[in-house]
């Protein structure tokens, strides 16, 4: 990926940041709550850095489950109520969170804090000795590829490229929300010997489906009711999971939007999908869910097509939130 003079003044500043750091002791490289393959396969490649970093989190998802089981790859799970620091912590990474509500845990205090991210919001609230990187990619990885390209090449191992491309390719929705930087690091990632695109995307997307959550998706299908807010049309239904793609599929029938809900321990979860048509028409869906979360509370946020938003509010009304501000938004082909 091409970088601009700001970007490399950051990974300069990075770099310096996490020298010192690995210098004083243990760097905890710590992934967004939800574990998706962007957050896992960032942290992983990172830590290929030096040995006293090491690649954590609440949760692995399906996707970055089977990677890590597959390629073996060093992650630990972290107990949101349990979690023992090491004695000495020269700082701590967090990759691929807009927010420290985003992590899940509560972090240690007084212990400097990196944060790499691509969202388009950030609500982290830093002190003396952090440092944040919030570029505007596609995907962390996209950071993370840069940074080992520059200062670690040594580091950029088969599986640590295919902990990358896996978190691009599921970002981007398999490039379908790809953009000139994010196709130049693919490029990247896949030079050297041993990684076919073709095999490997089979691989990522093999994701096998019980019969139980099977009828789960035919059912949010049966489900599915399209309105119509203001100039936008959204698609939504419920679901008790798969939520991502259930949005998915229904983005595949032609939707502009599509809205997942789920209700489950007294907690209500948004997952929308857009188009790339819908997002280059003026639809930011993280903007949105980070409106969501200021109206009603929770947490909310995420990339323009593709975004989630929770919290503990009635299902019907965070909906109707969503749908509501939507309405609001123009479109840029009237």
């Amino acid at each position: 990926m091409n970088l601009n003079d700001t970007q490399v003044s950051e990974l300069k500043a990075f770099h310096n940041w996490l020298s010192e750091a690995c210098s004083k002791g243990a760097v905890p490289v710590v992934t967004g709550k939800n574990g998706d393959m962007d957050t896992i396969g960032s942290a992983i490649a990172l830590s290929s850095v030096h040995s006293n970093m090491m690649a954590c989190g609440l949760h692995l998802g399906r996707t970055a489950k089977r990677m890590v089981e597959s390629l073996q790859a060093p992650f630990r799970k972290l107990s949101e109520h349990q979690t023992v620091w090491p004695k000495t912590l020269g700082g701590i990474i967090v990759v691929d969170a807009a927010a420290s509500g985003q992590v899940g845990l509560d972090l240690p205090p007084n212990v400097p804090v990196c944060i790499l991210d691509h969202h388009s919001t950030c609500d982290w609230e830093l002190n003396d000795g952090d440092l944040l990187l919030q570029w505007d990619v596609r995907a962390t990885t996209q950071i993370v590829d840069s940074y080992l390209n520059a200062y670690s090449p040594q580091s950029r191992s088969l599986v640590v490229r295919k902990m990358l491309l896996a978190g691009l390719l599921t970002d981007t929705g398999r490039f379908r929300h790809a953009d000139k930087g994010a196709f130049q690091t693919a490029v990247g990632v896949l030079t050297g010997e041993d990684l076919d695109y073709a095999s490997f995307v089979e691989f990522v997307e093999s994701e096998t489906t019980t019969p139980s959550e099977r009828g789960s998706l035919l059912r949010g299908l049966g489900r599915a009711t399209s309105v119509d807010s203001g100039p936008w049309n959204i698609v939504h239904t419920y679901s008790g999971t798969l939520e991502g793609r259930l949005a998915g599929l229904l983005i595949g029938t032609g939707a502009e939007i599509a809205l997942v809900s789920r209700f489950r321990d007294g907690q209500t979860r948004l997952t929308a999908r857009a188009s790339r048509h819908t997002t280059q028409k003026g639809i930011h869906l993280g903007e949105i869910m980070a409106t969501v979360a200021e109206q009603i509370g929770g947490e909310g946020g995420g990339h323009d097509g593709a975004a989630g938003w929770s919290g503990k509010v009635d299902r019907i009304a965070a909906e109707s939130s969503f749908i509501a501000l939507v309405a609001t938004i123009k479109r840029s082909d009237e």
